[in-house]
């Protein structure tokens, strides 16, 4: 693979965990979240500062990160829980806003120069070169989609599905409301401080402007244009739209209205989007399998 490949292929894979996390949250728990940017951005500058200004190696700042944004999603999850639909929409929203001005206004964490020279990962001493990061980052994607498979297959991920359907009838029937919903906050907001680390430390510099408003929006859209609620549409949806902006480059400059027009249109029209559960491709298919076996 050629640098600007292998560039473009480890951008894909940090979004692919990104837009897994997510899905956790408002696919699966049925949660509306509009800010997720804002725990990518904390997982990116707890990685950073700490390889900056501790000179903590990356296999240090990674699971650091991890923690710190998890804890944050369960602190900012729990007031969170109060409010619901619309109201939870401009709560994340807010939060998104609120985190972005943190960074970009507050000298400690680098103001509006954002934090530069975060070190690449190394081995024995040796930089990690581009074609190993990007084994790395593939080894993760299959960490967060081995984590996906196992929350959907488990008492949690039962408890999160009956809670996106109707919570008062599962809290009727004895699902902790509260706790399942910390639960998918603190695993999509530790995923998405995945996804930050790697990402400061492949860039070398961040800052304020990366995890904008303008960044949630790019992530829900993958969400839901490969279909929310599974696992084969943020992935599907991730690389797809992580291309979009290589091979649209004319028009990277309108690429929050593209996005926010296609959220419309998919909400629209086929909610469930491309590969949903009962998406217009998945229900063809079937329809397809069904009568070829017959």
């Amino acid at each position: 693979m050629s640098a600007y490949a292998m560039t473009v292929s480890i951008t894909i894979g940090i979004y692919v965990i990104l837009a897994i996390s997510l899905n956790i949250i408002t696919g699966y728990a049925g949660q509306i979240s509009l800010g997720h940017a804002a725990f990518f951005g904390i997982g990116a500058y707890a990685s950073g500062m700490l390889a900056t200004r501790l000179g903590a190696p990356f296999f240090a700042c990674l699971p650091f990160a991890v923690v710190v944004t998890g804890a944050v999603g369960a602190i900012l999850g729990i007031p969170c829980l109060r409010v619901k639909e619309d109201f939870l929409a401009i709560t994340t929203m807010g939060i998104n806003f609120v985190v972005q001005a943190i960074f970009l206004y507050i000298p400690f964490f680098g103001g509006a120069l954002g934090i530069a020279n975060i070190p690449a990962p190394s081995i024995h001493g040796a930089e990690m070169t581009k074609s190993a990061y990007l084994a790395m980052v593939l080894l993760f994607v299959l960490f967060a989609i081995l984590v996906d498979g196992w929350l959907t297959r488990s008492w949690a991920g039962l408890a999160l599905a009956s809670i996106r359907e109707d919570e008062t009838a599962a809290e009727m029937s004895g699902v902790n409301i509260t706790r399942f919903k910390v639960v998918a906050f603190v695993l999509g907001s530790a995923m998405a401080g995945l996804a930050g680390s790697l990402y400061a430390h492949f860039m070398s510099f961040i800052s304020a402007a990366d995890f904008g408003f303008t960044e949630s929006i790019v992530i829900l859209s993958m969400v839901v244009f490969g279909g929310i609620g599974t696992l084969r549409g943020p992935i599907i949806g991730a690389i797809i739209l992580g291309l979009a902006p290589e091979l649209f480059r004319p028009v990277l400059d309108y690429r929050t209205f593209v996005y926010g027009t296609m959220l419309v249109l998919l909400m629209r029209f086929q909610p469930q989007g491309l590969l949903g559960l009962d998406s217009f491709i998945v229900r063809n298919a079937k329809r397809i399998f069904t009568r070829r076996a017959a």
